[in-house]
């Protein structure tokens, strides 16, 4: 997946820029509210995704514009395509002049693999995140997981409902066994899929985070599941509990991805740097999953990845991601002097000087 040119025009404060980016690294360079993340978020929603700053339709339009529109051309499978998005009232979107009913039509046709600062919550946050990051990773390589998700998540509401109604009405719980056996038999099926994902995932993870430590440091990953193999048996001896709480206690809902660096919780011990750093290893090992699975690279958007990190780990993201397109924003030139080779764009005021 090579990504040719790329031309936005009224899209947030992008009046009017077009980039034909090379095939290796492209730094994206510029002082804060410039416009460089604004690029990097442009190139993101032709995968057909939401916005990774969960922006809303209408803060894409620049103030005052009528209509905002970005066109990317790129090669993918040695054919050349062009996809468009328009946003008036809200967004619409065409490739190779053809409309398509939604812009999530897009997703299989550009992939992208995106870091932003919001991903150290795949590190730091809650296991919530983890968990979001696993499922939105799976769905994007087997796409039958999303409605195998859907159907577990609706059962595991209507349990919920049904344990908070039943000091009012114990007659509804003749219905637990239902959503029970449906969590249980959706829930398998979860975990088969997270743990064939995190072995995949492990095949390049380890040693893509010794690259980035160069050697010093070693990562590990495990797959936190706080019930045992019978979930259908864990569900019933815990209605009286989750009577009282109100919430479903068990399933793989409420499971966890654990990091360790040395054998130390990058949570509860790792300094920015390596919590960045680990952020940014699993975003790149995403990237080697999507490439095997689909047997393509795709474009790697690196936004506001090198504060924190030491030169040695600076130099790795600058000239060792191999292979695949990338591209990178930068506030801090001397964060970028020892790019070996690339295609550097200043951008100010939201055009490219």
């Amino acid at each position: 997946m090579i990504i040719l040119n790329l031309e936005c025009k009224n899209f947030r404060n992008l009046e009017n820029i077009k980039i034909s980016p090379c095939e290796n690294m492209n730094v994206i360079c510029g002082e804060n509210a410039q416009g460089k993340t604004n690029l990097i978020e442009a190139i993101w929603l032709f995968t057909g995704a939401k916005s990774f700053r969960n922006s809303k339709d209408n803060v894409f339009l620049k103030f005052g514009a009528e209509k905002s529109v970005c066109s990317l051309d790129f090669k993918s499978e040695g054919i050349e395509n062009n996809a468009k998005i328009e946003f008036i009232d809200k967004r619409t979107a065409f490739f190779n002049d053809n409309k398509l009913k939604s812009t999530a039509s897009l997703a299989g046709k550009f992939n992208a693999v995106v870091f932003s600062p919001l991903d150290l919550n795949l590190v730091s946050g809650g296991p919530r995140e983890r968990r979001k990051f696993l499922d939105l990773s799976i769905g994007q390589i087997y796409p039958v997981f999303i409605n195998i998700l859907k159907s577990y998540i609706r059962a595991v509401t209507q349990r919920n409902k049904i344990i908070k109604n039943y000091k009012y009405d114990s007659t509804v719980s003749v219905m637990l066994d239902v959503f029970e056996e449906e969590i249980a038999t959706g829930g398998r099926k979860i975990i088969e899929f997270r743990k064939r994902y995190i072995e995949i995932l492990n095949e390049f993870l380890p040693t893509i985070y010794d690259g980035i430590s160069a050697g010093k440091e070693t990562l590990s990953t495990a797959y936190i599941c706080k019930w045992d193999e019978n979930l259908l048996e864990e569900l019933k001896n815990s209605r009286k509990e989750d009577m009282y709480t109100g919430v479903t206690s068990v399933g793989p809902h409420r499971d966890d991805l654990d990091f360790k660096i040395n054998n130390l919780s990058v949570k509860s011990f790792g300094s920015q740097g390596q919590k960045r750093s680990v952020a940014l290893a699993v975003k790149l090992a995403e990237a080697e999953v999507i490439k095997q699975k689909t047997g393509e690279c795709p474009v790697v958007l690196l936004d506001d990845v090198m504060s924190e990190l030491d030169k040695t780990r600076q130099n790795f993201v600058l000239n060792h991601i191999e292979g695949m397109q990338s591209f990178l924003t930068c506030c801090d030139e001397s964060n970028i002097e020892n790019l070996q080779k690339g295609k550097i764009f200043k951008i100010r005021n939201g055009g490219v000087i």
